[in-house]
């Protein structure tokens, strides 16, 4: 599936982006913030789009403007309930390329594959979360209407003990936001 907005084109990720995805993801600002290592070369972003975004749901972020990925997004199933058993749960994660930054795109393509949630998937509620320390996607989530719910404090990750703030937007409120 290929979703257009006014500024972009999200699509699934082919191997012949690899060496796009590399000058991006081998920029130690932009994946540790995430949660994942840079990548260390053309064959690594080539694998990894292989094994990981090539996975239903996962997008590479092209800019019309530019033509190729300058960043990922992703929505899937959730297993949280966090007080919302029986409801249809999703999560969303993204990243940027550095250079990219400040220009509004990542909010641009949240609030696209927010309305795919919502209105084609019957959602109720959507998850997303950010590290202590990540204000650029703590920002992009409150320009998307997500609230705060909880902190998973000195979670074991890949670069030691973080916290986790998690996030979330029902349908309701992103109805409600719609209509202002």
């Amino acid at each position: 599936m290929t979703i257009h907005t006014d500024r972009l084109i999200l699509r699934p990720w082919e191997e012949s982006d690899a060496p796009e995805l590399y000058r991006h993801a081998c920029d130690p600002d932009v994946g540790p913030p995430a949660g994942w290592f840079p990548h260390t070369d053309v064959e690594n972003s080539r694998e990894i789009i292989r094994t990981i975004l090539s996975k239903e749901g996962t997008y590479a972020v092209v800019p019309k403007s530019v033509g190729l990925p300058v960043g990922n997004i992703a929505i899937w199933e959730a297993s949280r309930s966090e007080g919302f058993e029986g409801q249809k749960q999703m999560e969303i994660g993204y990243w940027l390329g550095r250079a990219y930054w400040g220009q509004g795109i990542i909010p641009e393509a949240v609030k696209a594959l927010l309305e795919y949630a919502f209105q084609v998937e019957h959602c109720d509620v959507i998850w997303c979360g950010y590290f202590d320390g990540n204000e650029k996607s703590r920002r992009v989530q409150e320009k998307c209407g997500f609230m705060y719910h909880h902190t998973k404090p000195s979670i074991d990750t890949r670069f030691g003990k973080q916290d986790l703030h998690i996030t979330y937007l029902t349908r309701k409120r992103w109805m409600e936001l719609a209509e202002k």
